[in-house]
């Protein structure tokens, strides 16, 4: 429960300072901006290769997962399309007819991706600390987690080249992603390699400098705008799925003590990364921006909360469809697992960030960082729920 409430103290501390910051440091602040992004593609790569380590699959069997996958990939797009038309037609005011744009529905469906990860290492932490390892519950959440993670990563790529347009840079980011993939699926749990956190952390280093170096040779030869920008989540999962497991039955506390701190550094770096809202004259910068979606009226704060509320609502509701399948178990187990499911963090707050690459910010952007902050809030509740369920479940059985 600690980890999950520091996330969101940490998320908040970073939004607070990512508003004072700028006018105090000034002309420094490009340069300062520069290393904390730096730092937070490292830390996020940190993450994603973590994720892909957890990742075990039985490739003669994959058929065994194809319902697993479904279920996941509908957890994941029910909340996304939910909150992406609760943002177009309720939160965008009806005279600016966002919805007869096209590039508003492709900045808000990349922005409102945030919504749909579940946070397995929250979920996972949390269900193995109530005492439900060796439940069913966990069990079946722990693939679903995995592979809505696995969903958002990937749809990652259509979204970032419908934002990029038909260019060759398109071809590229899609070629090595193809490539990745199939490296992953082939060589998936096969590579003998050092996996403690200075190692990880090593490769995150060298993932991120690879990535820097393509688009800043990519941006010198064809301009900004020409610059080929591979995301870091797809490589760093890649990465950490070809590892052979090397996963001790206890797990090093010295291990998880930093990795816990990254995710920490991490979560302070994203709300660092928030543009300013406060004080700024949002009718001058979104005659500015390039982005449609930034250029909806800021609201009173009042406005603000309301929508928070709701979109964690209508994201949460999206999450209960696994409860339409597994119909051989008992509903207070598929509602577990739903439940657990409700738990958002590190991949849906790397997605802002991306989104936030793109230029993409607004009310819309306050809107879905607040939500994730309130939903890290509850998600003790959301888990206390879920263990209480399936406690009940295995009562009923016994």
């Amino acid at each position: 429960m600690r980890k999950v409430y520091t996330f969101s103290v940490l998320l908040v501390i970073g939004l607070v300072l990512s508003q004072i910051l700028p006018p105090f440091l000034g002309e420094s602040f490009p340069a300062f901006k520069l290393v904390s992004n730096s730092l937070l593609y490292i830390s996020l790569a940190f993450i994603m290769i973590n994720v892909g380590r957890e990742f075990e699959l039985n490739k003669k069997h994959w058929r065994s997962y194809t319902l697993d996958y479904g279920v996941a990939m509908g957890a994941a797009a029910f909340p996304w399309i939910m909150v992406a038309l609760y943002y177009l037609f309720a939160v965008a005011p009806p005279e600016m007819r966002l919805w007869q744009n096209g590039d508003a529905w492709k900045e808000t469906f990349l922005l409102s991706r945030y919504a749909a990860p579940t946070s397995a290492g929250i979920l996972f932490t949390m269900l193995a600390a109530a005492g439900l390892r060796h439940t069913w519950v966990y069990k079946k959440v722990q693939v679903l987690a995995i592979f809505d993670d696995l969903d958002t990563i990937l749809l990652m790529i259509p979204l970032q080249i419908l934002m990029i347009g038909m260019r060759w840079q398109m071809f590229v980011i899609l070629i090595v992603a193809v490539l990745l993939i199939w490296l992953g699926w082939k060589k998936m749990n096969t590579y003998n390699i050092k996996q403690d956190w200075k190692s990880i952390l090593l490769y995150s280093v060298l993932l991120y400098a690879i990535i820097e170096v393509v688009y800043r040779i990519t941006t010198h030869f064809y301009g900004h705008e020409g610059g080929i920008h591979i995301e870091i989540l797809l490589p760093a999962f890649i990465l950490g799925m070809i590892m052979k497991g090397e996963h001790p039955p206890v797990p090093d506390v010295k291990e998880a003590k930093v990795s816990g701190s990254i995710s920490y550094i991490f979560m302070l770096l994203v709300g660092l990364s928030m543009p300013l809202f406060i004080g700024v004259d949002f009718s001058a910068e979104a005659a500015l921006s390039t982005s449609v979606i930034s250029r909806i009226p800021m609201p009173g704060w009042s406005i603000i909360v309301m929508h928070v509320v709701i979109v964690t609502i209508i994201s949460n509701i999206g999450k209960l469809f696994p409860l339409f399948f597994y119909k051989d178990r008992r509903f207070s187990e598929r509602l577990a697992i739903s439940v657990g499911m409700f738990a958002r963090g590190e991949v849906g707050a790397g997605v802002l960030f991306i989104a936030i690459g793109y230029q993409i910010g607004g009310v819309l952007l306050v809107v879905s960082v607040l939500a994730m902050c309130l939903n890290l809030l509850l998600t003790g509740i959301f888990i206390t729920y879920a263990k209480k369920l399936t406690l009940a479940s295995t009562r009923e059985i016994a």
